[in-house]
């Protein structure tokens, strides 16, 4: 009995992983519709189970197979981030294996074709790790549950070498500019008899850390897929080479197939939700505008120069380097001959709306055709919204996309994301 409920309790798991899933972390309403989610999880886990007992009345020893085969098959999609993609399939396990493959370039195409890339979170976890011959453990345990904030770093202390040389490392965050102390960690090693150098040591916080990096996707047609992908494997376990089937094994085997496709029903009813809102239109939240004051008249910059706020802007010419400690602001006009005018050493001065919010009514309507004014525009938002949001506007005017993302680089120490892609990868 025990195993059956053991098979029962793995595949549950592995359906509330979907549902609940790796905490994601921050702002934000996709953040707040995985909370909803794992909600959505409770309800649907009761209805599930009593249609399972009500089906099973019938063939009560068809429980445990059913159970095993629904796992089997669900965990190959379901990612501990709650995201639906092929994890791994006994098939296909040298293309499926990793959704990021150093060896296999073209791979990450194929895999993640079917996806919306949403984040990559760290979510920190307790872990054994080895390679070349050297075995670590990393305790977790004080920040699995704590906030993953990409900006804070970790720290190691080393708390014991056990007696197959596993050396046992508890990690913190950083708190008050505190480091790790890694010569005191190399000499403590050394008196226990472990020559490590720095470098073997530094590379396996590396590897601790890369390991907890998570990706959110959001799968664009989970129901199509997952249904296709159970047709797949039924066919392969059960259709092929079988010559005649009993009746009660049809019955069972429709049994599998009617709550495989139940739970799937479940799965994309939510997963379609998210689609709608990641393709969804985004509000501008704010938007400012930064003119030169020769495009102005005499008038507004009258006002400009008298705003409450001038020495905000003035701040910012300062930090830019546009203008120097020394600039005032009574050598904006200049009067000669011809009377009052902007300086020619200062007509070029970036004025930015944001510091002058009431009179920015005033400034745009000097400009008959502001769009066509406007020589270039910066946005700051998510790349999938940002380029679905100005898709309208640009459709068939881009000329060229300059990108100049870091890759092909052996290590990640310099930035908070993956850096070690190959060529291929970005091309697809």
């Amino acid at each position: 009995m025990g195993n059956i409920m053991n098979k029962e309790q793995k595949f549950y798991q592995a359906l509330q992983d979907i549902f609940i899933g790796a905490r994601i972390e921050g702002q934000g309403g996709f953040v707040n519709l995985m909370r909803i989610k794992s909600n959505y999880y409770s309800k649907i886990e009761k209805i599930l189970k009593d249609d399972i007992d009500k089906v099973l009345k019938q063939y009560p020893t068809f429980r445990e197979e059913l159970f095993d085969k629904l796992y089997t098959f669900f965990s190959r999609y379901f990612t501990e981030s709650g995201s639906i993609y092929f994890n791994s399939t006994p098939f296909h396990n040298n293309i499926y294996e990793k959704v990021y493959t150093d060896d296999k370039d073209v791979i990450l195409f194929w895999k993640t074709q079917m996806l919306y890339y949403v984040k990559t979170d760290r979510i920190f976890r307790s872990i054994p790790i080895e390679f070349d011959g050297w075995k670590f453990y990393f305790d977790a345990s004080t920040i699995e549950n704590k906030k993953a904030n990409e900006k804070r770093s970790l720290i190691y202390e080393l708390k014991e070498v056990k007696e197959d040389q596993t050396m046992v490392f508890i990690v913190y965050y950083s708190e008050k500019g505190r480091v790790t102390k890694t010569d005191d960690i190399l000499k403590e090693l050394k008196k226990k008899n472990i020559k490590i150098d720095e470098d073997t040591l530094e590379r396996a916080f590396r590897i601790f850390e890369k390991q907890s990096e998570v990706d959110f996707f959001i799968n664009k047609n989970a129901k199509a897929f997952l249904q296709e992908q159970f047709k797949l494997w039924s066919y392969q376990y059960f259709w092929e080479g079988a010559k005649e089937w009993s009746a009660d094994r049809v019955n069972q085997l429709q049994i599998l197939k009617d709550i495989a496709f139940k739970i799937i029903d479940f799965i994309s009813q939510f997963e379609d939700e998210l689609v709608k809102i990641w393709n969804k239109p985004k509000f501008v939240k704010n938007s400012n505008y930064v003119i030169t004051i020769d495009r102005l008249t005499d008038e507004i910059m009258e006002k400009i120069l008298n705003h409450q706020n001038l020495d905000e802007q003035i701040r910012e010419w300062q930090e830019l380097g546009i203008v120097d400690e020394s600039f005032k602001v009574s050598n904006v006009f200049e009067t000669d001959l011809m009377g009052k005018h902007i300086s020619k050493k200062y007509e070029h001065l970036p004025i930015d709306t944001k510091y002058f919010k009431e009179l920015e009514f005033e400034i745009l309507s000097q400009f008959e055709d502001l769009d066509n004014s406007l020589d270039g525009w910066l946005i700051k938002s998510e790349n999938y919204q940002a380029l679905n949001t100005i898709l309208p506007k640009f459709k068939e005017k881009v000329q060229t996309i300059y990108i100049d993302p870091p890759f092909n680089l052996d290590s990640s120490d310099q930035f908070l994301y993956r850096t070690n892609y190959k060529d291929a990868n970005w091309a697809t």
